[in-house]
């Protein structure tokens, strides 16, 4: 049973996989104060729910990390609690994925791991769209490269922004209204999130289209992506758990 963990800024994903099934997959806040120790309870407690056993059925563990501190949580983690250390995303792996990008160093883990499943699963030339804290446009040339992409701020970061700054502005649900034209404030609010991100994103891919050239597959993940994905023009397919698909790519190619 492999264990992979999606460490982002907001969220962390997990997933159990078994063999190349994904038997298991859960959502959590990433509580960059957690300890080793407490990870490894959270963990068996999940694992517990599912009838799986955490020290014994785990043989192997996958992670990325765009949170350093969490990162060296989970290496302690690991540590005390297993007999091998985990495959973490980080320079140095294996990833069967050529970088062109001026400092390799810069990308984060989680962009790696999407242009990995996405040129694995869908093909190259690829786009991935990541909605999450930020809005990841990741890029797989037709050579099978990452070509780097856009980063661009996410839905629920900018919608906080706004109803943090404009003392009137309710929270409001981040889905499609019947109307662009708003005639309430919640309903105009709506409008303006869910078809300017739309319209953002597919903005950016037309771009990157035209940079890349034809045949490009474009492919959406992340928490935020149901809110938006429907209102897009651009997006080919929806694949909610194409990180830790990726996540598992990675571990067959570094075990």
């Amino acid at each position: 049973m492999l264990l992979a963990v999606d460490v982002g800024n907001s969220n962390t994903v997990v997933g159990v996989f078994r063999g190349e099934e994904l038997v298991e997959h859960w959502r959590l806040s990433t509580d960059r104060y957690r300890t080793s120790d407490e990870l490894a309870l959270l963990y068996d407690g999940l694992l517990g729910f599912a009838d799986l056993s955490f020290t014994h059925n785990v043989h192997g563990i996958v992670i990325s990390s765009v949170v350093p501190t969490v990162s060296e949580t989970y290496r302690e983690m690991c540590a005390r609690y297993f007999p091998f250390k985990p495959v973490m995303v980080e320079p140095g792996i294996r990833t069967g994925l050529p970088l062109r990008y001026d400092n390799p160093k810069e990308i984060g883990a989680d962009r790696i791991v999407n242009a990995v499943a996405a040129a694995e699963l869908y093909g190259a030339p690829a786009i991935v769209v990541d909605f999450g804290t930020s809005t990841n446009f990741d890029v797989v040339d037709a050579g099978g490269a990452f070509a780097g992409g856009a980063i661009a701020p996410g839905v629920s970061t900018s919608t906080e922004a706004l109803v943090e700054r404009a003392a009137r502005l309710p929270k409001v649900e981040t889905i499609a209204p019947e109307f662009a034209i708003g005639r309430t404030t919640t309903g105009a609010m709506q409008s303006g999130i869910v078809f300017g991100f739309a319209g953002q994103v597919d903005g950016i891919v037309a771009r990157i289209i035209d940079e890349l050239g034809p045949g490009v597959t474009t492919v959406a993940t992340g928490g935020l992506a149901p809110a938006i994905l429907e209102a897009c023009r651009t997006i080919d397919h929806h694949d909610p758990w194409l990180t830790l698909k990726g996540l598992r790519i990675l571990w067959d190619r570094n075990t």
